[in-house]
């Protein structure tokens, strides 16, 4: 997940306020009060609310290929703004100054739940809709039941260690769990485990459900060594301050550079179940042919040139969006969310 910098929310304040305003306009597109009656009438207009990982001075390079596909495809204007945080997402859509968003599991979570809105579309990440947590130690011969193999990490051609039999040896990476997490009882009180922030799915909250399902109380069952990151969960092992670290399927790519070694001294044991990318929700105001066609045109956008694959992945840095929702997906992902919101 992206999170925009601060440059970023100060250079389109003002894009964004400009933008919303016109989100209030509704007046009626006559060509579909003709097709479909004026109940079901096309606004003139929509606003698409996203956090977008480009930087600031880049908004309107960023936004306008998508928008502007929209926008002709569709026969209405489609104008895009920044959200703050994904959170902003939502309080946009119940405000109906968003129709549209395209934001984290959570925030599709909530906005199905608060506002109904519909999902349409999931996130594509390298040809994969979820992604698991993952479990590193530097302890192999503990939590390993079998020697560790390699194999390769398409996203950065890379081999790394697996064991458990979570991957296959000089096969492709898949990163499917729930695999090998019955290794994660192994941990013992005085080992030190390094955790992100309570707010981390992959960092923190599947890992501690994936450890409570194995009845093992994660207040008291291992010594909790706080890290900021992906990258920092990944180091924590590598440089020994913990033996065990959580981070995203394979959070080991993001240190690579620095520190090569990673491949081979930081091995994967165990994935939890999987956590949903995040993806496309509409508005249950909108009516539902537009929803229908937008839903479409933005499932062919990745395809529809070089430069929309460009965009896309510059943009949000996806690779494709598909209307296989899995919603269940995200359900579960909701109830998760429940479990860690005090």
């Amino acid at each position: 997940m992206f999170t925009p910098s601060k440059s970023l929310c100060a250079a389109v304040s003002a894009v964004a306020v400009s933008a919303l305003a016109l989100a209030g306009c509704s007046s009626v597109d006559s060509d579909s009060v003709a097709a479909s009656g004026a109940d079901n009438a096309w606004p003139e207009s929509i606003t698409l609310s996203l956090v977008p990982s480009t930087e600031g001075e880049d908004l309107a390079e960023a936004l306008a290929p998508l928008t502007d596909y929209l926008s002709e495809n569709l026969g209405i204007e489609v104008n895009g703004v920044v959200a703050s945080d994904y959170a902003a997402t939502v309080e946009a859509l119940g405000a109906d100054q968003a129709q549209v968003i395209i934001t984290d599991a959570g925030s599709l979570y909530n906005a199905i739940e608060q506002y109904d809105a519909e999902l349409i579309l999931r996130d594509v990440r390298f040809g994969a809709t979820s992604y698991s947590a993952v479990a590193y130690t530097n302890n192999p011969d503990k939590y390993c039941e079998d020697e560790p193999v390699a194999a390769s990490y398409a996203a950065s051609d890379v081999e790394m260690l697996y064991c458990n039999g979570i991957e296959e040896e000089d096969q492709p990476a898949v990163g499917e769990g729930p695999a090998g997490v019955e290794a994660l009882s192994k941990i013992s009180a005085e080992d030190k485990v390094a955790l992100q922030a309570a707010t981390s799915p992959a960092g923190y909250q599947y890992p501690i459900v994936a450890m409570q399902d194995l009845g093992m109380d994660t207040d008291s069952a291992f010594v909790q060594v706080p890290v900021s990151g992906n990258n920092n969960a990944v180091l924590s092992v590598l440089n020994g301050d913990a033996e065990v670290s959580f981070g995203f399927w394979d959070a080991r790519s993001t240190v690579l550079s620095e520190a090569p070694e990673a491949a081979e001294e930081v091995v994967a044991f165990a994935y939890t179940e999987m956590i949903p990318n995040g993806g496309v929700a509409a508005s249950d105001s909108l009516p539902d042919d537009l929803v229908a066609k937008l839903s479409t045109l933005m499932d062919d956008y990745a395809d529809s040139s070089e430069e929309a694959k460009d965009v896309m992945f510059d943009m949000v840095g996806l690779s494709d969006w598909t209307a296989e929702t899995a919603e269940d997906e995200i359900t579960r992902y909701g109830e998760i969310l429940k479990k860690f919101s005090n």
